[in-house]
């Protein structure tokens, strides 16, 4: 299997279209339809349904777009990291990271690097815990941010200086909002939007103890900000971290943390025995020093 097919595969997923895709790679239609062909041929599934207006993807189709889409991307990042001129620092460091306000940290350190190495550029990948572990373990990301609980055993990692804070995320109009702090007993009946992780609701449970199945979770999330949109239309409360939604003073929207306050650590990790780039090297390198002189402080 030839990554050359497997970007022409991905053009016409894209382009739902075999002219569409043909004009885009800027190859004839024939040469298209012969390699898509000989590609169906060779994995033994049919991966397209073609209809009159435009093409579909089978459900074979559909997962071998995921799996092309991590491979094309881990062969341009090779490709990426080896084409670095030896007299200059250059190449792209690939981070990954869950919602967090301690992302300020690996913002600073990039900041720093820009001006003595304005050659590496940077790749940022948003997602929770479990997105980022898999694109790590894939080896499409250098380094992940994640946030507690995550198992991080099996990764090499330094721990951040800075703690996230959860609480609830509500309307300012609200009765609650009215409160200093949320006990466990004030989520029992209203409607909950909480993450989708099985970990972060495990830790949640634990801190509402015996009566969490009193809870009236209504939806999950992935990443914060849909999820907000939801309790800005009165929709639930979300349970989320401090910092990551803004509550100033023109939004409608209000954050009051959890008591007993449940605090979550900050890591960031990368592969065992990871051979860095250049410009990962120089990147980590950077961000111990910036961890050491807060430490310090």
């Amino acid at each position: 299997m030839e990554v050359r097919v497997l970007k022409y595969f991905l053009a016409v997923a894209r382009e739902e279209s075999i002219t569409g895709a043909a004009d885009a790679l800027h190859i004839t239609q024939p040469t298209l339809s012969k390699q898509l062909m000989e590609l169906e041929t060779e994995l033994g599934k049919k991966l397209f349904i073609r209809g009159s207006r435009k093409i579909t993807l089978t459900e074979e189709g559909v997962f071998l777009r995921k799996r092309a889409q991590e491979i094309v991307d881990l062969v341009e990042k090779t490709e990426a990291d080896f084409g670095e001129p030896d007299e200059m620092i250059s190449g792209v460091v690939h981070i990954g990271g869950g919602e967090t306000d301690a992302m300020r940290m690996i913002a600073r350190t990039v900041k720093g690097l820009r001006e003595e190495y304005p050659q590496i550029r940077y790749y940022l990948y948003s997602g929770n815990a479990e997105d980022v572990m898999e694109r790590l373990d894939k080896g499409l990301l250098d380094f992940g941010v994640l946030i507690d609980p995550s198992d991080i055993k099996k990764y090499d990692y330094l721990r951040l200086p800075a703690m996230d804070t959860w609480g609830l995320l509500m309307p300012k109009d609200c009765p609650l909002a009215a409160c200093e702090a949320i006990h466990p007993e004030d989520l029992w009946n209203i409607p909950l939007i909480c993450s989708r992780q099985n970990l972060v609701r495990n830790v949640l449970s634990g801190w509402i103890g015996s009566d969490a199945q009193k809870l009236n979770v209504i939806a999950n999330y992935n990443l914060i900000y849909n999820a907000s949109l939801m309790v800005e239309e009165g929709v639930g409360y979300a349970l989320t971290l401090d910092k990551l939604v803004n509550t100033g003073c023109n939004s409608r929207l209000t954050f009051r943390p959890l008591s007993p306050p449940l605090k979550a650590g900050l890591n960031i990790a990368w592969k065992k025995y990871q051979v860095f780039s250049k410009a990962s090297k120089i990147f980590l390198e950077r961000l111990q020093e910036e961890i050491a002189l807060m430490q310090e402080v």
